[in-house]
């Protein structure tokens, strides 16, 4: 039974995790700098690798202590080394290399967007039929894999423009509704009509796996504020917005992103020849996507809601399953600012 303990801090996450036999979460502990954040309506790089240095060691020693173990009863130590902010990557990669080579420890670097995916094994140790379709949509991913095994994932379409969670974050900006702006928006929409307003759904080549959400973002912006250049009365603020005209816009806007998503998805698993659809990063916790993931034509697999957003448990579980291949990494790993599945 290997215990892996796991680092991630790719972004703005402080974590830390134990985890045996790559889906029994022995610790999972995660700092959050969101409010740190929430004033500039996103992540700003230097303040987000000056608190994980503060963050890091008492992060590891929750971790360890819920764990009830030590770093002698770890037998290797996990990092997510790529792809993120290179500045907190670096947090991250120096704690793990360093402990590893003070314990005497294997040192395991895994992909961020990988372990992602790898997270819908975490506590229900339930394998996904495979070949499948995997899925990543966060703030910084919108990506579909084709993964055979979890040794096995390649590339198979992205977005040419913004994430899907950017595209929320930058509407959430348009409406005056604060950061992080997925899970206010999926609120909103719970008590709106999606059929309020028909924003685009952009689909691009009739067989493309891609993704665009720039052009939906702008449609909200020219529906709330007008647009410019065609005599309408353009607003400086969403303040004029009803509390039903903001629920009924919410849910408009949630519905176009969910109708792309599961329109590639579909596409993606005729393509692939998938027996299941694997879904991970923060924006797999958003209900309408959920709910419309039931609709498809074979079974979705999507992580627990404390998994979805970033976590270390979900890198050390992957990093299992590169122990039992005897995959290691040397202490010179680097951090890298780009995935390796994206490339």
């Amino acid at each position: 039974m290997p215990a892996i303990l796991g680092i991630e801090s790719t972004c703005d996450e402080t974590a830390a995790s134990v985890v045996v036999d790559g889906f029994d979460v022995r610790s999972n502990v995660v700092a959050t700098q969101v409010e740190l954040h929430a004033k500039y309506r996103g992540v700003v790089p230097e303040i987000a690798s000056r608190a994980h240095v503060e963050n890091i060691l008492p992060v590891l020693r929750e971790a360890l202590a819920q764990a009830d173990a030590g770093l002698a009863d770890v037998d290797a130590v996990a990092v997510a080394h790529r792809p993120g902010l290179i500045g907190s990557l670096l947090i991250g990669v120096t704690a793990a290399k360093t402990l590893a080579w003070a314990a005497g420890k294997p040192l395991v670097g895994v992909d961020h967007v990988h372990a992602h995916l790898y997270s819908v094994m975490l506590e229900k140790n339930e394998p996904p039929p495979m070949p499948a379709v995997g899925l990543v949509v966060s703030g910084g991913h919108t990506a579909l894999y084709r993964v055979g095994s979890w040794l096995d994932v390649e590339l198979i379409g992205s977005t040419i423009d913004d994430a899907v969670g950017e595209a929320y974050d930058k509407v959430a900006a348009i409406l005056g509704l604060g950061y992080p702006g997925g899970p206010v928006i999926d609120r909103l929409a719970a008590r709106g009509d999606a059929n309020a307003v028909r924003f685009p759904r952009t689909l691009l080549a009739r067989d493309s796996v891609d993704f665009s959400f720039s052009g939906l973002k702008t449609a909200v912006l020219y529906h709330v504020r007008g647009v410019p250049g065609r005599g309408d009365n353009v607003k400086s603020v969403a303040a004029e917005l009803s509390e039903r005209q903001l629920h009924d816009v919410a849910a408009s806007f949630q519905a176009a992103c969910v109708d792309v998503i599961v329109k590639k998805l579909r596409r993606a698993v005729e393509r692939v020849g998938a027996k299941s659809v694997i879904v991970g990063g923060g924006v797999s916790a958003n209900s309408g996507l959920r709910e419309a993931l039931t609709r498809l034509p074979v079974p979705a697999f999507v992580p627990p809601m404390r998994y979805c957003t970033d976590n270390a448990a979900m890198s050390a579980g992957l990093a299992e399953v590169y122990v039992r291949e005897g995959r290691f990494s040397a202490l010179d790993l680097d951090a890298v600012t780009h995935s390796q599945f994206l490339v």
